[in-house]
């Protein structure tokens, strides 16, 4: 595995970025992903940077079946890491309070007794907990952000990297764009890229479109043989768009600009609430799928297990992420069967999903003092 960017330079001023590398020298427990991760987490200094504060960790918990979420054993390890390094609180919080899961990842094993510490909803009990800041950009006026998330000392973004069909792909930055903020700003950012179209004619009523909403935003009317829109609890996720067979919903007007430049717009108002300091970034580059673990089904890996990068600097850690993942290191049954060719781009999940998955990160840059330009230091 490279160790230094795509411009191999070894220069200062660069993002500097730790990498703890999948594949194992030896059948050693010390030569595993667990044991590097550890030694990652020491590299951090953790004491340091949060000995007496409050730490919030933003995590996605799945859904549904799905199984290829961050593995309990990391984020345990990660919350007792924090905990020794002094923290006077330590909580995991996922927004699955729109998906009315009062067991908040327990299908996955994320609880209490196994993470070792809270797993609640960014939005506190009943889902009101969060604060208006302002954006400002065409319809996304402003964005209700997650309480559990603001009111927070040290902040932690532990992300599950892989394909998106939205966003491109989802990382850090998404993990905070459409991870932190309630669903009536997840409909703002998504309405930015343009509306959903149907098309009654290539239309043949299997209902795998009404199946696959997480939303319950698509309404089936059995006797006319008719699906509708219900925008009120649309978010404009387009699940209905990717899975339907005959492509008779398509996404009218599509601004996918306005879509990354809304994303990175809301990602720099949260991140400014924090000093650079208190910020912390992990991306898990395992079990890497097409698409969003929201779907709540997993799929084999679109490519092998690659690591886990860690970093102080958000654009580094995507852009770094998205280097990592090649098209040439596809595998044989990382697409479904009746999805055997790749579109064009210059990415992966770009020929998968038609979009490049760098822009939103580009964006990012207009809004918030990052650097994406990094270094990669391999932790064995």
């Amino acid at each position: 595995m490279m160790t230094t960017n795509k411009n191999t330079a070894a220069a200062s001023g660069k993002s500097q970025l730790l990498f703890a590398d999948a594949a194992v020298e030896a059948l050693e427990a010390q030569k595993t992903l667990p044991a590097k991760f550890l030694r990652i987490l020491k590299r951090l200094n953790l004491p340091e940077k949060i000995e007496g504060k409050a730490v919030t960790i933003k995590m996605h918990l799945g859904d549904d079946l799905g199984f290829t979420t961050i593995h309990p054993l990391f984020v345990r390890l990660l919350v007792q890491a924090v905990k020794d390094a002094g923290a006077k609180q330590v909580k995991i919080i996922d927004d699955k309070v729109f998906a009315n899961d009062p067991d908040m990842g327990l299908a996955r094993g994320y609880t209490k007794e196994v993470v070792g510490c809270p797993v609640i909803s960014c939005f506190g009990q009943g889902g009101k907990y969060h604060y208006k800041v302002d954006i400002g950009f065409k319809g996304l006026d402003y964005a209700d952000m997650a309480g559990e998330a603001l009111d927070t000392d040290f902040f932690i973004d532990l992300s599950h990297v892989k394909g998106h069909g939205a966003c491109g792909f989802g990382g850090a930055l998404k993990n905070i764009a459409m991870g932190l903020v309630t669903r009536e700003t997840r409909q703002k950012i998504h309405r930015l890229e343009g509306g959903l179209t149907l098309d009654m004619e290539k239309c043949k009523y299997c209902l795998k479109c009404f199946k696959a909403c997480p939303n319950d935003a698509i309404t089936k009317n059995d006797d006319a043989k008719e699906i509708g829109f219900f925008f009120h609890h649309c978010t404009f996720c387009q699940h209905c768009v990717m899975i339907c067979p005959e492509k008779a919903i398509t996404v009218e007007n599509r601004k996918y600009d306005d879509f990354s430049m809304g994303m990175a717009q809301v990602t720099a108002a949260f991140l400014k609430t924090f000093t650079p300091d208190n910020l912390l970034f992990i991306n898990f580059l395992t079990d890497i799928t097409m698409y969003c673990d929201c779907w709540g089904f997993s799929s084999p890996s679109l490519v092998p297990d690659i690591g886990i990068l860690a970093g102080t600097d958000i654009a580094a850690i995507d852009i770094a992420s998205l280097d990592m993942v090649k098209t040439e290191d596809l595998l044989p049954n990382g697409l479904p069967k009746n999805r055997d060719t790749l579109g064009e781009g210059s990415h992966l999940f770009e020929k998968i999903h038609g979009k490049n998955p760098y822009t939103m990160i580009e964006y990012l840059k207009d809004y918030y003092a990052c650097n994406p330009e990094y270094e990669i230091t391999e932790v064995k």
